[in-house]
């Protein structure tokens, strides 16, 4: 096993495959793909009838976009010159994607909280998406550009700093590592969005199935069901409910003995079809009611379809043959903890999944809540959680030598972010020019993101 010295001087050796100041570089190459010819490749294989809701999601605004276009990233990621020091990426790690939710003792932790497109990669790819997607989000709330390219700076060092914190700990320490909000709402600055934050994770604790039972379903000839709201949510339909109650001893099976007798309390009552998130709009996804003890004991799990990664394409293949263990597996390996009932399996047609709870005290932050002061801080919390989950599974002693204790590294990734975040500008008006054009379809009447 190498030293820690030795693992230093191979962080240090990476600077030489990709200079720290070379991250700052954007310009698209002369064959870089239509990003709307990207999305149309991914749509080939997606719900045909839930595609124009994907796109009228995306066309809301360049945040939007960039939250679909994780395939269109990945690609100009690949392009550029890169590190070679790999960590379990999230793959779409942008702001929207971090979020609060309940570990197995029900305490609130923030972390990343999505990870369909989790993949071994260089690290770097999860902080330039991170950066990115701040430039783009302060832009949008009309910061200007200073202020812009400070957020995503702020995000940046935050990631360098934690890494490098974290390279001097020992093994179960990092392990361990867990960003707890609580303790964190006192580095919010504004009186204003620390009372805004404390309001949400206080919704967040309310955020659960029983709470969800109210919302989610209502009961129809005496029997407790899903309600009826399409084309974001419909009935599963008898075929489908079929499905679902056969495969889900395979599912059972994917889980920790104990988890299993926990699960064989509660018995299923009813599945519907789901419409979520922005770039996930068209894979397939299903709500599953379950009940406990009594019908006001419920339990909300989501089976989601698992599809390849967007990062499998520019990067050596990796260790995971089945999709929705890509998922499970990463999901367990980059969160500090995670969902008791997270497993998977292969269902009809051979399409993989995974399963997890719908609701577990779950929460992500209102980003009109925050000021530009309150997006600075949010970026680093950001940063912060990204740097903890790298750690886990990378070199973080390697990392942590090649981004050294100055701003080099830093400083570049803003530039970057803000070179980006207008090439995603550019890019979220070639797709509502095509939806203008007819060359693909919006139903901007579903157009409201719901769930991840």
């Amino acid at each position: 096993m190498s030293t820690p010295a030795e693992r230093a001087q191979r962080g240090k050796a990476a600077r030489k495959r990709a200079p720290r100041s070379s991250h700052g570089a954007w310009i698209p190459s002369a064959d870089r793909p239509d990003p709307v010819a990207v999305l149309e490749r991914q749509a080939t294989d997606r719900v045909h009838d839930l595609v124009p809701i994907r796109y009228a999601r995306m066309a809301a605004s360049p945040l939007a976009f960039l939250r679909g276009a994780a395939a269109v990233m990945a690609g100009d990621l690949a392009a550029q010159r890169h590190t070679g020091l790999t960590v379990q990426l999230c793959g779409d790690a942008h702001l929207l994607n971090f979020g609060v939710f309940a570990s197995p003792e029900r305490r609130l932790l923030f972390d990343l909280n999505d990870f369909d497109e989790t993949y071994p990669g260089p690290f770097e790819w999860d902080v330039k998406r991170l950066a990115a997607s701040v430039a783009v989000a302060a832009r949008e709330r009309g910061l200007g550009d200073d202020k812009a390219r400070g957020a995503a700076l702020a995000a940046a060092t935050a990631y360098r700093k934690r890494m490098r914190r974290l390279a001097r700990l020992g093994e179960l320490d990092v392990w361990y590592e867990r960003v707890e909000p609580d303790g964190l709402l006192s580095l919010i600055r504004s009186d204003r969005d620390r009372e805004r934050a404390a309001a949400r994770l206080d919704r967040a604790r309310r955020r659960t199935s029983l709470q969800a039972l109210g919302k989610l379903t209502e009961v129809v000839d005496g029997r407790r069901r899903i309600v009826h709201d399409p084309p974001l949510l419909e009935p599963a339909g008898a075929p489908d409910t079929a499905a679902l109650r056969k495969i889900f001893g395979d599912y059972r099976s994917t889980l920790a003995e104990e988890r299993r007798l926990l699960l064989d309390r509660y018995r299923f009552v009813d599945a519907a079809r789901k419409v979520v998130g922005v770039g996930s709009v068209g894979t397939r996804c299903f709500v599953v009611l379950l009940t406990g003890r009594d019908a006001g004991d419920p339990l909300f799990l989501q089976i989601k379809e698992a599809v390849r990664s967007v990062l499998e394409e520019h990067l050596p293949s990796g260790p995971y043959v089945h999709p929705g263990h890509r998922v499970v597996s990463g999901q367990r390996l980059l969160q500090a903890a995670g969902d008791i009932f997270l497993g998977w399996m292969t269902g009809p047609q051979g399409r993989a999944y995974y399963w997890r709870q719908l609701r577990d005290m779950k929460g992500s932050v209102d980003l009109g809540d925050l000021g530009p002061a309150g997006l600075v801080d949010y970026a680093r919390l950001c940063g912060t959680a990204l740097a903890r989950a790298h750690a886990r599974s990378g070199d973080r002693i390697a990392i942590a030598a090649y981004l050294g204790g100055g701003d080099t590294f830093d400083q570049a990734t803003a530039d970057f972010a803000m070179r980006y975040a207008s090439q995603n500008e550019r890019d979220h008006k070639a797709l509502t020019a095509a939806i203008a054009a007819g060359v693909v379809t919006a139903n901007g009447d579903a157009a409201s993101p719901s769930g991840t």
